[in-house]
């Protein structure tokens, strides 16, 4: 465990970048700070490998005190991920990840064989390890940047916004890797972002700082989503925080109907059998079943099946895997008010409108999110 016990960094000029902050961050979890810009998250972790030295307090690793610590010795006993990543640009790939355990004396082949194990733990092809960082996009990058982290198997992580300066779609499967790796490899991981989502969809445990460097909270993120301390908090997480708290809830109780679903291929009779004055609209699927858009009855009858006729079906969900808030988003999308359910594979697993995820959002919001299953709710909340 890492406690940082009433500790504050102040500057020269009068400037106080951390205030008194006092948190325990447990083992085996990622741990999130967050908040506006000068709340003093950088600088608290950087006080934590020592790149910036504490003005009062003590921070501890399971119970030892870091300030005793040789600070080189410590800071190789953590890997260290930057925004861009940080590279050796004078390095190929494989030497850049290898570049702590030859810090510690590993040798050149023992190194590149960690280096190219890892490469494949983030997902970089290994016909990449000859390469040069400028040869890389911004997210295999990154990738790289988490690998050399990881070289020395250091069971603490600090991550100073790693993904900030990717775009969305490469973010989001960054962010859906470390959840891999984590949930393998179980580091204790402090990260700091100043985006709330993000805090969100990665934290076991969420911390959001002041101005000034004060704590505001300090909770789940389930907790913090329900039960803001004060209006500050509450302002930070945005007036959307309902719908974030969506993200807890699994969209498996969610009753889906089959009914208004007909194949590419179905007669006139099986689709006019289908239609029902609760949908007017049915979804048409290929012949593997899976969803090629919505139509109403009486055109599909009339053979009217052409592709670019149908209406777009919006943004599917995985049924039982993915949120209700992921359910949701669908029904919104959704031009015809319905969100589509489909499998792992892909396949339409039924149909839900809009009151029926509405009805399941009431019963969640009465029930209250489980603890035993908010852990899993978390892991499977990047999908949502």
């Amino acid at each position: 465990m890492i406690r940082i016990d009433s500790v504050s960094k102040r500057y020269p000029d009068g400037t106080v970048a951390v205030d008194r902050l006092s948190l325990e961050i447990p083992d085996r979890s990622i741990t999130v700070l967050v908040g506006p810009s000068g709340c003093g998250k950088t600088t608290t972790l950087r006080m934590i490998n020592r790149m910036v030295e504490p003005s009062e307090g003590t921070i501890t690793i399971d119970g030892v005190d870091i300030g005793r610590q040789p600070v080189n010795s410590l800071r190789r006993s953590m890997g260290y991920v930057i925004q861009n990543a940080g590279l050796f640009q004078h390095r190929t790939i494989v030497d850049n990840i290898a570049t702590v355990p030859r810090l510690l004396g590993w040798s050149k082949d023992r190194a590149r064989a960690r280096a190219r194990e890892l490469m494949e733990r983030v997902g970089l092809d290994a016909s990449l390890a000859k390469r040069y960082p400028y040869q890389l996009s911004g997210g295999q990058q990154q990738r790289v940047g988490v690998a050399r982290a990881l070289a020395a198997d250091p069971p603490v992580l600090l991550m100073d916004e790693p993904f900030s300066a990717v775009d969305p779609i490469v973010r989001k499967g960054l962010q859906e890797e470390l959840l891999r790796i984590q949930d393998e490899l179980g580091k204790t991981i402090v990260f700091v972002t100043h985006d709330i989502d993000e805090a969100i969809r990665l934290g076991t445990m969420v911390a959001v700082l002041r101005t000034g460097g004060r704590l505001a909270q300090f909770a789940p993120p389930a907790e913090l989503l329900s039960a803001p301390a004060d209006s500050f908090v509450e302002d930070f997480l945005g007036t959307d925080r309902g719908i974030r708290r969506l993200s807890f809830f699994t969209s498996g109780a969610l009753e889906l109907t089959k009914t208004p679903i007909v194949a590419v291929d179905s007669t006139a009779e099986q689709i006019a059998s289908r239609a029902t004055s609760q949908a007017p609209y049915l979804l048409v699927t290929d012949l593997d079943g899976r969803p090629l858009g919505w139509s109403e009855p009486e055109k599909l009858v009339a053979g009217d099946i052409a592709p670019e006729r149908l209406l777009p079906y919006g943004r599917p969900f995985v049924h039982g895997r993915d949120s209700l808030r992921a359910a949701l988003d669908g029904a919104v999308l959704s031009p015809t008010g319905w969100a589509v359910a489909v499998d792992d594979e892909g396949r339409v697993a039924g149909v839900v409108s809009q009151q029926t995820v509405g009805e399941a959002i009431r019963s969640a919001h009465a029930a209250g999110a489980p603890v035993g299953e908010q852990e899993d709710a978390r892991k499977e909340k990047a999908a949502g």
